[in-house]
């Protein structure tokens, strides 16, 4: 072989080097980062239809996606330091489950993409300038809160047509408390109701707040939507049992436990929406363009065995409008 010939095989050899082991290095698996307020949800099948709905969509942990379960267990104050070890990994894609995860992502960055997995209002709160035109880096799934929170109150007034007081356990540090706390207000000038509004930063307040609603002689519940009351389910329906009070809650499954009614979107479907987010938005999606969805469907439940032991009977016109009836 001539000179020539030979260093133009080599160079051609060089050349195809570098495309070879291109197309010998594996595909990058995206990685999404999944904020919940606590453990406790990521033990229970709250989050079971978004999880099943990534698998669905192609998405399995640990062979085509990689997913950081991150929980704060109940310190809404330990986000920001979540968040930043979500950005130290190299997140794809933040999921957020609460208003204040959903805050702290977007205070730390501006161009991971964080998907809202059901929150209470996103406009009012300041994470999207709206629901139409999301703009920024958060896009997802609300759930029309303070509005629902007004219709909750109505019902437990229909169930309970006597009820003159209410005690409405509430989290405010969480921003969408306040907005609830105040559609429930204006609701209840026009129901003829007085609410005695008790804030709750901790598991350890649920037994004062109880106390100190009896000494003004509330006469129901209501919880606003916050984690906090999802985590603490069992204590406030054994409380709410305790002090007799025909109660009204924001999540459908604290029925199951003995809750006495609950009015909530239908979350599995919404939920389950948030999964095709991520897949769009791995895809090639930009956030800002994808619109926030509101629920179009809600489920209202009622526990019969429960109203038995407060000695309520339920008027037969809600007992009609109850998608779900526990006898």
């Amino acid at each position: 072989m001539r000179r020539r010939e030979f260093i133009t095989l080599i160079g051609s050899a060089a050349a195809a080097w570098p495309r070879a082991a291109r197309a010998q290095q594996p595909k990058k698996i995206p990685r999404l980062c999944f904020l919940t307020f606590d453990s406790g949800t990521l033990q229970s099948t709250r989050f079971d239809a978004f999880f099943q709905g990534l698998r669905e969509l192609g998405y399995v942990d640990g062979q085509s996606i990689t997913i950081d379960y991150l929980s704060a267990d109940g310190r809404g104050e330990r986000f920001p330091a979540l968040v930043a070890e979500c950005m130290h990994v190299k997140s794809d894609v933040i999921a957020v489950s609460t208003t204040p995860a959903a805050q702290a992502a977007k205070d730390a960055t501006r161009t991971i993409p964080i998907i809202m997995i059901g929150l209470g209002d996103p406009v009012r709160t300041g994470l999207v300038n709206s629901l139409a035109q999301p703009g920024g880096n958060v896009t997802g799934l609300s759930l029309m809160v303070p509005e629902v929170a007004a219709k909750r109150l109505g019902l437990l007034k229909e169930a309970s047509p006597g009820i003159s007081r209410v005690l409405v356990l509430t989290y405010l540090a969480d921003p969408i408390a306040p907005l609830q706390v105040k559609a429930l207000e204006e609701a209840a000038r026009l129901l003829g109701v007085t609410l005695q509004v008790q804030d709750i930063r901790s598991a350890d307040d649920f037994p004062a707040a109880f106390e100190a609603a009896a000494k003004e002689h509330a006469e129901g519940l209501l919880t606003t939507a916050e984690s906090i009351f999802v985590a603490q389910r069992a204590r406030v329906t054994e409380l709410a049992a305790r002090y007799t009070l025909p109660a009204i809650y924001c999540y459908s499954d604290v029925v199951d436990v003995g809750g006495l009614m609950a009015y909530d979107v239908s979350y599995s479907d919404v939920i389950r929406r948030a999964a095709s987010y991520v897949d769009r938005i791995l895809k090639g999606a930009k956030t800002s363009d994808l619109p926030v969805e509101q629920p179009i469907k809600f489920e209202f439940s009622i526990n019969l065995k429960t109203a038995k032991t407060l000695g309520l009977t339920i008027p037969p016109g809600v007992l009609a409008i109850a998608d779900k009836v526990i006898e």
